[in-house]
């Protein structure tokens, strides 16, 4: 058995921070503590459905994770991150290496306020605010420590159903005819994570929500901006059209004026 794969798999998603213990409950024991401790780096709600451990094969699969909306906006969730599947390679010293972490056909809502704010970047910033604090009462560990180094080889996220909703948002004179829809995005890398030296591992897993964070995000605001672009390329040719017919009526007056 890969010593040490419970206590890397559980870090790698929310960076919990604790030991890992061969339990017969071990399933149980970790998706309560993904949940506990991913509320407190996301500063929302986190529930998990299930965890399935293969341990000679070095595996983890997490299934029905959902992080809530933060507060101030819907009652939606966030993102729901159906499919998580971890591979651990061998486990026998420092930088521990994670081999893969697939996340396969999660549900993100990127919304935004009538102020502008997205609850994805509200979500990232909590993250970010808790990691800082992390990172700062981290204290220098020894190989072998209870806060190991790791190594994240690849983090890939496939088959993003992503809905974008901005119907709280003014758009001004633009009056959108669609505020909210949903596009599915390519596969995305959101790694390596630690390189080149390994990262404590109660900090991996920020780093691969995080990171998770930023890509979605990114796309997010592309398909935004390409989705008004379009929008505003529309309103204009309708207004192009409706000053046409004016001067046609206008020239074709004129035309009357001529012949009579």
């Amino acid at each position: 058995m890969k010593k040490g794969l419970g206590f890397l798999v559980l870090l790698l998603l929310l960076a919990a921070g604790i030991a890992w213990y061969l339990l017969s409950g071990a399933g149980d024991f970790i998706r309560a503590q993904i949940e506990e401790q991913g509320s407190d780096f996301l500063g929302t709600k986190v529930s998990v459905a299930k965890v399935e451990l293969a341990l000679t094969d070095g595996r983890m699969s997490i299934g029905g994770l959902n992080v809530q909306n933060p507060q101030g906006f819907s009652r939606e969730n966030a993102f729901s991150l159906g499919d998580i599947t971890l591979d651990i390679g061998e486990v026998l010293s420092e930088p521990y290496v994670v081999q893969t972490v697939n996340v396969n056909a999660p549900e993100v809502l990127y919304e935004v306020d009538a102020s502008g704010k997205g609850n994805l970047l509200v979500l990232k910033n909590n993250v970010e605010s808790k990691l800082s604090k992390t990172e700062s009462k981290a204290e220098p560990e020894t190989s072998g420590g209870a806060n190991p180094l790791v190594i994240v080889e690849n983090v890939t996220v496939s088959n993003v159903r992503l809905k974008l909703n901005f119907e709280q948002l003014s758009t001004g004179d633009l009056a959108l005819k669609t505020k909210a829809y949903e596009v599915t995005l390519p596969t995305f890398n959101a790694g390596p994570i630690g390189k080149p030296n390994g990262m404590p591992a109660d900090q991996v897993g920020a780093a691969v929500v995080k990171s998770m964070l930023d890509n979605v995000m990114a796309a997010a605001k592309s398909e935004a901006k390409k989705r008004l672009a379009e929008e505003a390329k529309m309103k204009v040719n309708e207004e192009l059209e409706k000053q046409k017919e004016k001067l046609l009526d206008k020239a074709g007056d004129k035309l009357k004026g001529l012949f009579n």
